[in-house]
Parts: structure tokens; sequence; C-alpha cells
């Protein structure tokens, strides 16, 4: 099994900072989920930023991650987060109205159980709401490994190497088709209402160059529209709970 000394490699790094590409993304959570007055879960929340920014809408945001550090600092200044791992959830059955999963499946070691958790712990006809890497963009922004050394940075066509190959120099990170998290449904009392990709929040070129930046947005946000969307950096997925007993 290989021995992973570097954490952001492992779990990714939390939001450090809240810029235009995290607005972008908190506006889509707003159009397709029930936050207002709700109860929100942030599964994997780091620092808490997003518990944050969700508390504008309803004070029941919670939040959790499997990095004691990253709980503890958050919780300097935000109440109610919590220690756990995604696959095992610390909370009852259908207790919230919508969770939250930014970009964090792709680093738990079961991402299967942990959509399960999230079903479980989701009231009936509660939203998931979803952001993962797509396998499809043309780079690999985790990272890799070269001959036992980690090497962070965007490295390019990574993602198209056939699963043996990729999953040698990424081991420590998936990437998911749509088919993939459809598939992590199979059996699950989910729904999928909706799943697109988006495209980069571009948000350090636009510091470096603003003009060149609002461009870049610009041009590649329109494709989003089109069927390259298909190549964007992050599918965006909504999963509704259905009411399993209703059903039976």
């Amino acid at each position: 099994m290989l021995e992973i000394a570097d954490k952001a490699a492992l779990r990714g790094n939390p939001s450090f900072v809240w810029r235009a590409g995290q607005d972008r993304r908190l506006g889509m959570i707003a159009e397709w989920a029930n936050l207002v007055g709700a109860r929100v879960l942030v599964d994997g929340c780091g620092l808490g930023m997003y518990v944050r920014k969700l508390r504008d809408f309803t004070p029941y945001v919670y939040g959790m991650d499997i990095e004691f550090e990253r709980v503890a600092e958050g919780a300097t200044s935000l109440p109610g987060l919590a220690v756990a791992a995604a696959e095992g959830l610390p909370y009852p059955d259908n207790t919230f109205d919508t969770v939250l999963s930014h970009e964090v499946l792709e680093h738990v070691t079961d991402d299967r159980q942990a959509v399960a958790e999230i079903l479980r712990v989701l009231r009936p006809y509660g939203r998931l709401v979803v952001f993962v890497p797509n396998r499809l963009f043309p780079f690999e922004t985790h990272g890799v490994y070269w001959r036992g050394q980690y090497h962070f940075g965007n490295i390019p066509l990574v993602n198209y190497l056939p699963d043996v190959a990729r999953d040698r120099l990424a081991p420590h990170v998936r990437a998911y088709t749509g088919a993939d998290l459809r598939r992590l449904l199979d059996g699950l009392p989910a729904r999928v209402v909706t799943l697109t990709q988006i495209y980069p929040g571009y948000d350090n070129i636009t510091a470096r160059s603003p003009h060149l930046g609002r461009v870049i947005r610009g041009l590649t946000y329109s494709l989003e529209r089109t069927p390259l969307a298909a190549f964007g950096l992050s599918h965006f997925a909504v999963i509704e709970k259905t009411d399993a007993s209703a059903e039976a």
C-alpha cells in the first residue's frame, strides 16, 4: 500500500480564501437545493468556508471533516463542526434537508459507502449537491506520483490514460465520468435531478490579469451550454433522496 506523507495529496486542500469561483458554486447550490431555514450538512467541510457562507441562508448548518487539525482550526470561530469519516456520519437517519459534498468523494476510502451514508442522513426528498473531478478534464489537478515522489500541479492528459496507468500515477485521488457517478447510486434510494459539468473559476489568472481572466471565464463558461461542457473541470450533480417507504 502506498504511504502518503503529504496530507494535501491524500485529502486535497480546503478553501482558504473565498473567491469568485466559490461564489459561483454557492449560487448553484442555492439554485438547486433547499437552504432557507433548512438543516444543512457540509460533508468534508475543511476549515468551514462553505459552512460560514451557507449560514447566510440558515442558522442550521453543520460541518464534518476527517482531518482533526482542520476542524479544530475552523471550530475556533464556527460552532457545529465535528470530526468524522464520510463513511460513518455521526448523525441520525433523516436529519438534513440538504447535504453538500464539495470535491470530497474523490478522496474518501469508500465513495459508495460515503454516498449511502449521506442518503441515510438526508430526509426523504432532501437533496445531495455534489462537486467531483471530471475524468474528461484535460488536466489532473491533484498532482501525480512519479518514481515514488509526489509532484504537485496540473498534469496534462493523466485522466485520459487507461485505469491501470492512471491509478499508478494518481492513486491518491479519483476522477469520475458521469456514468461512474450514476453507478454510485445503484440500489440506493436516490434519483439524479441534474448532472452537468462546469469549468474552473480561473481565480489565480484573474488575480494576476483581470482582463485576461474575464475573457477566459466568458469563453469557457459559454462552453457549458454546448457539448464541450463534457470537458469541464468538475461534475455538478444534484441527487434527491426518494421516499423508499412510499415506493414500497
